[in-house]
């Protein structure tokens, strides 16, 4: 018989006890530790946190600072609008996700329901504009145009519209169409994303869910100035949501304003005056292709010589900032980024990249100078230039003889360039130079230029051009050696050819690519911004400035002022002798040169202007237009796409730009009561001891004045302002639409540029 104790139990069921003993202890001592941990180490997180779930937040945005120019004259400000929006959170909360309230709300606000269903639904990778690309939790508005019989209808049928607002909100404005647009200058608004917010959340300037941020332009470069401080105000309430009291409260802190060094009046008179040479321009026969010039796009660039201030900065084309606000449709998205467009939304001043032409001559001659040869030596300006069988060619076979580099500067010889670089190219060893062997005074003389990289204006997204040097060619030849060997066919078409050759060479100087580059042909690429700075340098003695834009930050209530001073980056590699004679030089151009025709009684005793000319070939495309000039106060640029030549297209346009800043009238008199800037503004226009800042009175509709100056302007210049159905007036050029001949790359190049 089995001996059991008294307890009744066998030691197996004894065991498992203990073992259950064990567990329970376990459990109880890992409960214990976990309730010390909430409730000692951690209970006063925990307590706030929790005491957090009982408030709640109201937002205030933030008034967004004004952008003005440098008088005072507001570029983007701030309006009261009614302003339609929908919770996406109340929405989802009804059986049909709210579309029977926005197919409704579509209806009194005479919009389509696929339009306004559009505007609220996320934007994701797989979802295109329009969309909301913000924070699903804060309202989205749909509309900031609603009239007041709308948003009443709204407001008074609450019941019918569950999470619809209308509400008045300060909304960002532009000036737009008919004022000083400068709407690449400014750039745009967008709503803040989660992921901004996150990532921002903790800098100094962290970003609200109802934040508008900026996405270009100044508006992004200077964001957290502008942007201000939202106000919060949080209430504390109870289980039911009623509230209980206020907690805290902090105010809003309205946005800097920023003054700028742009001109309205003058910025206005370059937008129309770029327009016009546009329209004008495709007016015009290009004999090489058959057709009108296309004249697609183009910049004007208006710096301060000596401070590298902006005055005014065009890009065509150019569209209305406006359409921005309060979210952008499906039609005005298109119209901005589709493959018509033509990209409007680029800024050509600081984005635009092209072959520079002849205005990159004023290089080759710092180089050649650089490398030894006298600037006024005899260099053989002759018809033409052979080089193994390719003969390159000068303008209409113009043949001038020995002249110096002041002439051909002058009358743009390209064969004088043609040989001092192949001249060089012979002396660093030609196609295989010894290592360490190559001087490059051409490539090397363009770096200490400032090219090839930025010129740091403070604008987003500025691009660095190009300089085609030694390691650059190898650089691009390991990328694209195998497409070139691929496709490549040493008897197939041109491209065919250029790429079978590329294949064999391409990572080596060969002797036609320093021939074309000393002319700003081949694979050269430079901005309107670089030439700005590089004549704007050769006007004050040699300094480049750092081109800037913002003048000064000046909070909301004008007590303090942050003035941005102006700042070099070095100066250019000649010295002040070459320089007065490079001077004399570009100033013959506009007397007898390549743009006398465009500047013919100009009061150049009294207002000396200097240029350059230039006329790029970019193969399958119509050539592109540059005039670069400079006074003693400014240099102004302006380029033009598939316009034709340098002085063709854009010197009445610059002349024009001139005329206005100096009061010149058509018979070459001067009127200082109509000229807008004889000189550069220094001051900062002026405060109120409320901080305001105190703007010039225009009578009248400031639009319709500023478009009254620009015609005002360029009837002085002798021609007659252009309307939609008007053909341009334009006097015929000796030289123009020249029947130049394409220029290919490396040996295979030849052509003109002047």
């Amino acid at each position: 018989m089995t001996n059991i104790p008294e307890t009744g139990r066998t030691p197996r069921v004894q065991t498992r006890l203990v073992v259950i003993q064990i567990l329970v202890l376990s459990l109880l001592g890992t409960l214990g530790g976990r309730l010390w941990y909430l409730q000692i180490r951690e209970g006063a997180q925990y307590q706030k946190e929790a005491s957090g779930n009982h408030v709640q937040q109201v937002v205030q945005p933030a008034v967004r600072g004004s952008i003005l120019d440098a008088r005072g004259v507001p570029l983007a400000d701030n309006e009261t609008r009614l302003v339609v929006s929908a919770s996406r959170t109340d929405l989802l909360k009804q059986k049909d996700d709210g579309k029977a309230v926005l197919t409704k709300l579509a209806g009194v606000l005479g919009m389509s329901p696929q339009e306004v269903t559009q505007k609220v639904r996320l934007c994701d990778a797989k979802t295109p504009q329009p969309c909301w690309n913000g924070s699903p939790y804060q309202p989205i508005p749909i509309t900031d145009e609603a009239t007041p019989k709308q948003a009443l209808q709204i407001r008074e049928r609450s019941e019918d519209f569950p999470g619809i607002t209308a509400e008045p909100e300060a909304v960002r404005s532009y000036p737009g169409p008919g004022k000083s647009n400068t709407a690449q200058v400014l750039g745009y608004l967008s709503p803040v994303t989660d992921d901004e917010v996150q990532q921002a959340k903790d800098t100094a300037s962290p970003y609200l869910r109802s934040d508008m941020v900026g996405r270009s332009g100044l508006e992004r470069q200077y964001d957290p100035a502008l942007r201000g401080k939202a106000g919060v105000t949080r209430y504390e309430v109870d289980n039911l949501g009623r509230v209980i009291g206020k907690a805290k409260s902090d105010a809003a802190e309205p946005g800097s304003n920023l003054v700028t060094s742009i001109d309205a009046r003058v910025q206005r008179v370059a937008e129309y005056e770029l327009d016009k040479a546009m329209k004008a321009a495709r007016q015009q026969y290009d004999k090489i292709t058959g057709t009108n010039y296309k004249a697609d796009s183009g910049a004007v660039v208006v710096m301060e010589a000596k401070t590298g201030r902006i005055v005014a900065m065009a890009s065509a084309p150019t569209y209305d900032p406006n359409v921005w606000v309060g979210g952008i449709s499906a039609k005005d998205y298109k119209a901005l980024t589709g493959k018509n467009s033509d990209y409007p939304l680029l800024n050509r001043a600081t984005q635009g990249q092209s072959a520079p032409g002849s205005t990159f001559k004023v290089v080759s001659t710092a180089a050649a100078v650089q490398a030894g040869y006298d600037f006024n030596g005899n260099y053989p300006c002759t018809s033409s230039y052979s080089v193994g069988g390719q003969v390159f060619k000068n303008f209409e076979g113009e043949n001038f003889g020995p002249i110096s580099l002041g002439k051909a500067l002058e009358v743009s010889c390209d064969t004088v360039f043609y040989g001092l670089a192949d001249s060089e190219w012979k002396r660093d060893g030609g196609i295989n130079p010894k290592k360490g062997q190559p001087k490059d005074w051409f490539f090397k003389t363009a770096h200490q230029f400032g090219l090839g990289k930025r010129t740091g204006i403070d604008l987003p997204n500025e691009v660095t051009g190009r300089v085609p040097d030694r390691q650059w060619k190898l650089d691009y030849w390991k990328a694209n050696k195998d497409t070139w060997c691929k496709s490549g066919k040493k008897n197939g078409t041109y491209v065919e050819k250029i790429f079978y050759e590329n294949c064999l060479e391409g990572n080596k100087m060969r002797e036609g690519d320093e021939i074309n580059y000393s002319i700003g042909q081949g694979d050269t690429l430079l901005t309107p911004i670089q030439e700005a700075v590089i004549y704007g340098a050769i006007s004050n003695g040699g300094t480049m400035y750092t081109p800037t834009i913002g003048k000064a930050i000046v909070s909301a209530d004008g007590k303090h002022v942050s003035e941005i001073k102006p700042r070099s980056h070095g100066k250019l590699p000649i010295t002040k002798a070459t320089r007065d004679m490079m001077d004399e030089a570009l100033a013959a151009v506009t007397t007898r040169g390549t743009a006398a025709w465009k500047f013919n009684g100009w009061p150049q005793n009294k207002i000396p202007l200097h240029a350059k000319t230039g006329t790029a070939e970019v193969y399958g495309k119509q050539t592109t237009s540059w005039l670069a000039s400079y006074s003693k106060d400014y240099s102004v640029i302006m380029t033009i796409s598939q316009a034709g030549t340098g002085s063709g297209a854009s010197g009445e346009a610059v002349r024009n730009i001139y005329s206005a800043m100096y009061g010149v009238q058509a018979d070459g008199s001067i009127d200082n009561k109509k000229a807008l800037l004889p000189t550069p503004e220094k001051s900062l226009p002026k405060i109120q001891p409320d901080g305001t800042i105190a703007a010039p009175k225009i009578p009248g509709d400031p639009a319709k004045d500023q478009e009254k100056i620009a015609k005002e302007v360029a009837q002085q210049g002798g021609t007659t302002a252009p309307d939609d159905q008007q053909t341009p007036a334009t006097t015929p050029s000796p030289t123009d639409n020249r029947n130049t001949r394409r220029r290919p790359r490396g040996r295979r190049g030849g052509g003109r540029t002047a």
